[in-house]
């Protein structure tokens, strides 16, 4: 039986502006990535992600992001290598000091955003990011497969697992669609089920361009901001459940 973890991204509201629907989505997922206050988030809304999180038994990790919280993290900044390692080291302190105080133990970092695309090919950012997570106390670091990422988690011997989005368009090259063009994002429920089951199953993804890309992977993302998110979860799951195959946390999918 095929084992496979889902996360989402959750806790990116901020004061009194509040974005998606975590506590329906942890009804559905085994991760969650939780924005530690750079690019969203604050400590009241990262301690009620963290406390969601614990009640429906949902694994916890950091997301960290540039900082950047006008533009939710998703432009690049020409951060150095000692930036970006501070930035990341500590947010996800932050983070696991509130887990800490609920009782819980983080799990995995996966960068946000910018960071992420840019730590992916930028082989500084790479390397600051999974410097971070290390000292951080090993985590597993999420992000995207054969990318700079894991080629510095290799280095630094850290545990990495490769991700697949549920709900974003691919390049023919791996990378994702930039949001900015048209597609990039998956609005159609059962697009979305079809292309992860395949992923899943067979190891392959169709690209924006009609192409058949492999892709390997342990954990599968739904994005936690947008409208149609819980539906697509709630579905996600149960088609996956369907066909056999179990969702469980990184810990547990990977043993």
């Amino acid at each position: 039986m095929k084992t496979i973890d889902l996360n989402a991204d959750v806790g990116e509201g901020f004061g009194a502006w509040s974005m998606g629907r975590d506590a329906d989505i942890f009804a559905s997922v085994s991760s969650a990535n939780i924005a530690c206050g750079f690019h969203a988030g604050d400590p009241v809304v990262m301690d009620r992600a963290v406390s969601e999180a614990a009640a429906a038994g949902v694994a916890v990790g950091a997301h960290p992001g540039y900082p950047d919280l006008a533009g939710f993290g998703r432009r690049s900044m020409a951060l150095g290598e000692a930036e970006v390692y501070c930035a990341v080291l500590y947010q996800i302190g932050a983070l696991r000091a509130i887990a800490g105080a609920r009782g819980l133990e983080l799990g995995h970092a996966k960068p946000h955003g910018a960071l992420y695309n840019d730590a992916a090919a930028d082989a500084a950012k790479a390397r600051a990011v999974a410097r971070a997570v290390k000292d951080s106390g090993g985590l597993y670091l999420v992000g995207p497969p054969a990318s700079r990422l894991e080629v510095a988690a290799a280095e630094l011997g850290l545990r990495f697992a490769g991700e697949f989005f549920a709900d974003r368009a691919y390049r023919d090259d791996g990378s994702l669609v930039p949001r900015s063009e048209p597609g990039a994002v998956i609005r159609d429920r059962e697009a979305m089920i079809a292309r992860t089951l395949g992923a899943v199953e067979r190891g392959v993804v169709e690209a924006a361009s009609g192409a058949e890309l492999s892709i390997r992977f342990a954990t599968v993302c739904l994005h936690g901001d947008s409208p149609e998110a819980a539906d697509f979860a709630r579905a996600l799951r149960a088609a996956l459940a369907g066909r056999g195959i179990t969702v469980a946390a990184l810990a547990q999918a990977r043993r």
